[in-house]
């Protein structure tokens, strides 16, 4: 149990501005104040879409992932499929589509299972993780104009290994997947 009179003083947010739109995201310059004795700073934080990471099962109990080159890294990173939530759309239908265009793959009874800040130090969002079972490859794939991914298939009980081995490293995809080992008890 968290006691609030333990807390850090709360900062105020008494001015912003925008200072970049870079297509996907936006830059805002934030100027906040501390409450307990009027520190002032300025801080720049990204403004994004929520984002959707989808934890896909197989009947055969393989979770589907994507291998695909990221631009920040400049490496391949393996992955669950995912992206960006449109404005107004719902998590789980925003996962569903997600999915179906990265991988072919479609299934029923979606859940969410929880979401987690990406980095809550300099971007505002939150990416969501929807959980689908029995998914099977029925549909073409779909890329957007900046993608082109590769689809695999590891099995549920080799997952904690491919972690401790490092084939994962994208810190989102981890939150997933601790997200699905915990919701599965393994």
């Amino acid at each position: 149990m968290t006691n609030t009179d333990s807390l850090p003083s709360p900062w105020e947010l008494e001015d912003e501005n925008l200072h970049a739109d870079c297509r996907i995201f936006e830059v805002y310059k934030r100027r906040f104040r501390r409450k307990s004795d009027g520190i002032k700073g300025d801080f720049f934080v990204l403004d994004t879409n929520d984002w959707v990471n989808v934890l896909a099962i197989t009947p055969n109990r393989e979770l589907v992932l994507v291998r695909q080159f990221r631009y920040g890294s400049q490496e391949y990173s393996l992955e669950p499929p995912g992206g960006v939530i449109e404005k107004g759309e719902d998590p789980v239908l925003a996962g569903m589509r997600e999915l179906s265009e990265e991988t072919g793959y479609v299934g029923t009874d979606p859940q969410l299972i929880g979401n987690a800040r990406p980095n809550a130090a300099i971007l505002s969002n939150k990416c969501h993780f929807v959980l689908l079972e029995d998914v099977k490859k029925t549909e073409e794939l779909n890329f957007d104009q900046h993608e082109e991914l590769i689809t695999e298939l590891h099995p549920l009980k080799n997952l904690r290994k491919i972690v401790a081995e490092k084939k994962i490293t994208h810190s989102i995809g981890l939150n997933a997947i601790l997200m699905l080992l915990l919701h599965l008890g393994m």
